[in-house]
């Protein structure tokens, strides 16, 4: 708590700045859940002046979907939109109308690569704990399955730190290189790849890499478990990679708000 407090007084300190007057902040997962997440916040406001708001999980997956929304591929039919965060995991079934692509069935998973990570491990992952985790996320993901129905996609969307660490990582980027990342597309095989790549590491040598830091190397397979359902219950050929969600989707509806964005 204090750690986020003394980040959130940067971001203060960045909005007076700046002369920021228009603004949205939010809370997710992490103050839903907690008994004291509106105490919390209720600090954060004594000690920073910042005033979040806790958003339920149909407004946070309405926000990962405009946040990552432009990065559809034009005649794309069918897309899954994917948010795995630190305490939920949220799936978006889009499909199209006309000109634009409309949320048909949504659902918040109760675990992220934080949560799954304090279950299971996430220092020492053996390739039995690695499916352990998936069939956690597994049972979580099927009533979301049977409400869709077999479908397949034509293509996946991600928006989360595991996939754009996987696709650093298949790049061999030497640091993260976000110009690279955001948008890029990734093949199955590809993720296979770094998947078990990523699998026969130990926890040093995922420190040690430029595109997951000590700060992920124990949340990066959980991630990783997440995303495999995922693919697992929705195959489709490619996954691209969007380093945009959640305040790229609140920016979007602010500029709407304001009749500065989608309009002739």
């Amino acid at each position: 708590m204090q750690r986020t407090i003394e980040a959130l007084r940067v971001c203060a300190n960045k909005l007076i700045w700046r002369k920021v007057t228009r603004r949205r902040l939010i809370a997710t997962e992490a103050c839903r859940a907690a008994e004291n997440g509106q105490e919390f916040l209720d600090r954060v406001r004594l000690e920073t002046g910042l005033e979040l708001e806790i958003i339920d999980r149909q407004t946070e997956a309405q926000l990962a979907v405009a946040g990552a929304e432009p990065l559809i591929e034009p005649g794309a039919r069918r897309v899954l939109i994917f948010d795995i965060g630190g305490g939920s995991t949220e799936l978006m079934w889009l499909e199209r109308e006309t000109d634009n692509c409309v949320m048909r069935d949504w659902i918040s998973l109760p675990a992220g690569v934080v949560t799954l990570a304090e279950r299971f491990g996430g220092v020492e992952v053996t390739s039995a704990s690695f499916e352990l985790m998936r069939a956690y996320v597994r049972d979580l993901i099927a009533p979301f399955v049977v409400r869709v129905g077999a479908l397949s996609p034509d293509h996946l969307l991600g928006t989360s730190g595991t996939v754009t660490t996987i696709a650093g990582v298949q790049m061999r980027l030497r640091r993260y290189d976000r110009s690279r990342v955001d948008g890029s597309w990734l093949a199955n095989s590809e993720i296979d790849e770094v998947v078990s790549r990523l699998l026969a590491m130990s926890y040093e040598e995922r420190a040690a890499s430029p595109c997951i830091g000590r700060d992920r190397a124990d949340l990066v397979l959980a991630g990783c478990a997440i995303l495999e359902e995922i693919r697992r219950a929705y195959p489709a050929g490619r996954l691209r990679v969007a380093d945009r969600g959640l305040r790229e989707g609140i920016l979007a509806y602010l500029m709407k708000e304001d009749r500065a964005y989608g309009e002739d």
